[in-house]
């Protein structure tokens, strides 16, 4: 959740807000394998990524109050965000905890704007700032994946709550994501334009 600032030390590479994305990062594996291969974990593997989805709230409070908005902090921690989600969402509808519609709805949002994050980089365009909407989107799917994770784990002796909690959670998050998506258009757009204008002057 970092805001781009012009600070000084924007260009520094060890701050609070990168060591927690790169915490996030490192942590996927760990996901992963209490998941897969050691299904009686299945609630500690809940339980892990709702914490790596807290971190993502952390990172960028730090960075806004500890005065660590960096140049890397900016890129890595979108970055994290839609790895550690798109991971998340994938092995948990294998996994058949969560809806396949939502899943689907979920990947394709996040591959669609990576796509043109990258289309955008190719042409030159001006990188575009991540958007307060698509953060509080994310932010609740990152607190809905788990709840789903959970919510599929019957010795777990609320997952009927978790269930319902997950519900409540994934669907603002879906809204405000898609709506971050569709607002990226114009901003691509002008990005682009800018970029050819400063091509021909």
């Amino acid at each position: 959740m970092e805001e781009v600032s012009h600070d000084r030390g924007e260009d520094r590479v060890v701050t609070i807000p990168i060591v927690l994305s790169l915490a996030r990062l490192l942590c996927v594996p760990v996901f992963l394998v209490l998941l897969f291969r050691h299904p009686v974990h299945r609630v500690a593997a809940a339980y892990l990524l709702s914490v790596l989805g807290a971190t993502d709230w952390m990172d960028g409070y730090a960075a806004r109050h500890l005065h660590q908005v960096s140049n890397l902090g900016t890129v890595l921690d979108p970055v994290a965000d839609r790895v550690l989600l798109g991971v998340a969402v994938v092995a948990i509808l294998v996994d058949g905890a969560i809806p396949g519609w939502v899943a689907v709805l979920a990947i394709v949002r996040e591959a669609a704007v990576a796509a043109a994050a990258v289309v955008l980089a190719a042409l030159g365009a001006r990188r575009i700032d991540v958007q307060w909407v698509g953060k509080g989107g994310t932010f609740a799917l990152l607190f809905a994946v788990p709840l789903f994770l959970a919510g599929h784990a019957p010795d777990l002796s609320w997952h009927h709550t978790a269930r319902l909690l997950a519900w409540m959670f994934v669907g603002p998050g879906l809204v405000l994501s898609w709506y971050a998506a569709v607002t990226y258009i114009p901003l691509a757009r002008a990005a682009l334009v800018e970029r050819r204008v400063e091509s021909t002057a």
